[in-house]
């Protein structure tokens, strides 16, 4: 997730900007747009005023689940029969035993695995309430983890092959590869945030900005995507949203400390100093 981030900060510098009639989309709502668009494809973008009324869940704070590698349910079942003595009109007796403690096998690993969704919540609750910056990167880390992962092989290597493509600045070819991710996998948010990258990389803001609006739709909670929407926004000069959407990465995250000094640049800038 911070990859974009660093990425942006890194490219912002040297950029020349576009008129800030770039950021004129469509008012259309997220729940409106079609769930995957590729770099070619018709955009439909919702403005920034709608794009910021995207609600981040509440999360309470609660105990993490326990790690399941470290969950090693003792299964048990009934003690298996002589397997010599066979049973002739009725169905194997030590077969039938042995289904019988697979299921139950199975059917404690499934306990012991912990839900994805409320373990991510405990994570991004824990963010929000960390107590200092080691520990919020610690988390953020961890984070970054649960949210990579596609469940798809083919979508796993096109992302390396895009990465790869990204660093030796391939920037079309990186494209390429994202778009067929996303075609495989509508809602990997890993691919839509790396194309956001690659697009601001080519100075294609609008693009960027659409992609990263893709990435909010689907995680409200993406402290990452919120930091390069805030940054493209300062970067074409539209301070007020720019600052909106740091004030949304902050709430997720309070100690991203880039995004931090852009808050407190913008605030004293549209807001002056406090009487």
């Amino acid at each position: 997730m911070r990859a974009l981030f660093a990425a942006l900060m890194i490219a912002a510098a040297p950029v020349a900007l576009p008129a800030p009639s770039a950021l004129a989309l469509s008012a259309q709502s997220p729940a409106d747009q079609p769930p995957a668009t590729v770099h070619g494809d018709t955009r439909r973008a919702a403005g920034l005023e709608r794009l910021l009324q995207v609600q981040t869940p509440g999360v309470t704070p609660e105990e993490e689940p326990a790690d399941p590698g470290l969950v090693d349910p003792e299964i048990t079942g009934p003690e298996d029969t002589n397997p010599d003595v066979a049973t002739p009109d009725g169905p194997d007796e030590n077969a039938t035993t042995g289904a019988a403690k697979q299921d139950n096998g199975l059917e404690a690993q499934a306990k012991a695995e912990p839900d994805p969704k409320k373990r991510l919540d405990a994570l991004f609750a824990a963010l929000k309430a960390a107590p200092d910056k080691d520990s919020a990167k610690a988390i953020a880390d961890r984070i970054d983890i649960a949210l990579a992962p596609s469940g798809s092989a083919t979508a796993d290597l096109l992302m390396g092959r895009a990465a790869l493509a990204t660093e030796v600045k391939d920037y079309d070819l990186a494209i390429e590869l994202l778009d067929a991710v996303i075609r495989i996998e509508p809602d990997h948010l890993e691919a839509w945030n790396k194309r956001a990258t690659v697009f601001f990389l080519q100075e294609d803001f609008s693009d960027s900005l659409a992609d990263l609006q893709q990435v909010v739709t689907r995680e409200p909670r993406h402290y990452g995507a919120w930091a390069g929407i805030a940054i493209i926004c300062k970067q074409i000069g539209d301070d007020k949203h720019a600052l909106e959407a740091a004030r949304r990465a902050l709430a997720i995250y309070p100690h991203l400390e880039s995004v931090e000094d852009m808050e407190k640049t913008l605030s004293l800038k549209i807001e002056g100093r406090p009487i």
